[in-house]
C-alpha cells in the first residue's frame, strides 16, 4: 500500500503570484500539440496538398487557439449542463466561476468539434479532413491532464484490495487504499491512445477513419478506466451500473462505429 505523495499544488510561488502544476500540465499540453500538429504536416495527405489548401504552420496555431477555446468553453459548460444542471440552473452566476473547478472531458470534446467546424470553414476544408489532422495530437495533452489530476490528489480511484501493491491512500479519502485511477487514465487514454493513433494515422487514411478510430479508442479506454474510478459522490453510480462518465462514452463509442463503416464505404483519403 502506498501513500499519495500530497505535492504542493503550487509549483511556483513569486508574490502574490501563484504558479500550479495544474497550470503547467495545460502548458505542457499545449505545448505538445503544436509539436506533433507540426510533424503531422509531414503525413499523408497532408504534405501532398498544394495550392490554396496547402497546410502550413499558421494552421497548427490557428488550430491550437480555437481548440484551447473550444476546451476550455466546452469543458466549463459540458460540467454544468452534464454533472450539475439542476444546480446551475438555479445558480447562473456561478457558471463563469471557473476557480471553483469543474471541467468536462466531453464537453470539451463538443467545443473543440464546434471549433473545428469554424476553422474549416474558414479554410475551406472538410470538416473530417480537418478532425484526421487532429485527432492523433490531442492524447498527450490529455495525459498530461491526468498528471495535474495525480499531483492534485483529486479524481482517485475505488476502493482496491488491501493486497494490491500499487492502491494508493489519497488525501480526504478515507484511510483504505485505492485504485490510483489518474495514472491508468494516463496509460490508457494517454499513451496507449497516442501510440495506436499515431502509427495508425501515419499512413493515409480514408477521410475520417482517424477520427472514428479517436472516438472508438477514447470512449472504449474511458469506460473500462471508470470501474476503478470513484463516481462523483453527488452522482453516484446511474442506470445499468454506469457511471456518468461511462453513459457519455456510449455514444462516443457508437459514434466511432458509425462514422468507421461510413468512412469505410466512402473509401475516398
Amino acid at each position: 500500500m502506498l501513500n499519495h505523495p500530497q505535492i504542493d499544488p503550487v509549483a511556483l510561488q513569486i508574490g502574490p503570484l501563484a504558479i500550479h502544476w495544474y497550470g503547467l500540465t495545460y502548458l505542457a499540453a499545449f505545448g505538445l500539440f503544436m509539436l506533433l500538429g507540426l510533424r503531422r504536416l509531414r503525413h499523408e495527405p497532408f504534405a501532398s496538398i498544394q495550392g490554396v489548401g496547402a497546410w502550413q504552420r499558421r494552421d497548427v496555431e490557428d488550430i491550437l487557439f480555437l481548440g484551447v477555446m473550444g476546451v476550455v468553453l466546452g469543458g466549463r459548460i459540458g460540467y454544468c449542463l452534464f454533472y450539475k444542471p439542476a444546480y446551475y440552473l438555479a445558480h447562473p452566476l456561478e457558471v463563469f466561476a471557473v476557480w471553483q473547478g469543474g471541467m468536462a472531458f466531453h464537453g470539451g470534446l463538443l467545443g473543440v468539434l464546434l471549433a473545428m467546424v469554424w476553422f474549416a470553414r474558414s479554410r475551406q476544408r472538410p470538416w473530417l479532413q480537418v478532425m484526421d489532422f487532429v485527432a492523433p495530437c490531442v492524447p498527450t495533452g490529455l495525459a498530461a491532464g491526468r498528471v495535474g489530476n495525480f499531483i492534485n490528489g483529486e479524481l482517485w480511484g475505488r476502493l482496491a484490495e488491501p493486497t494490491l501493491p500499487w492502491g494508493m491512500v489519497f488525501r480526504g479519502a478515507g484511510d483504505l487504499p485505492r485504485h490510483p485511477s489518474q495514472v491508468y487514465q494516463f496509460l490508457m487514454e494517454g499513451l496507449l491512445l497516442f501510440v495506436l493513433l499515431w502509427l495508425y494515422a501515419r499512413k493515409p487514411r480514408a477521410m475520417g477513419k482517424v477520427s472514428a478510430a479517436f472516438l472508438l479508442g477514447y470512449g472504449v479506454f474511458r469506460f473500462v478506466a471508470e470501474f476503478f474510478r470513484e463516481p462523483d459522490n453527488f452522482l453516484g453510480i446511474l442506470a445499468f451500473g454506469m457511471s456518468m462518465g461511462q453513459w457519455l462514452c456510449v455514444p462516443m463509442i457508437l459514434g466511432g462505429i458509425g462514422l468507421w463503416v461510413w468512412a469505410d464505404r466512402r473509401g475516398a483519403v
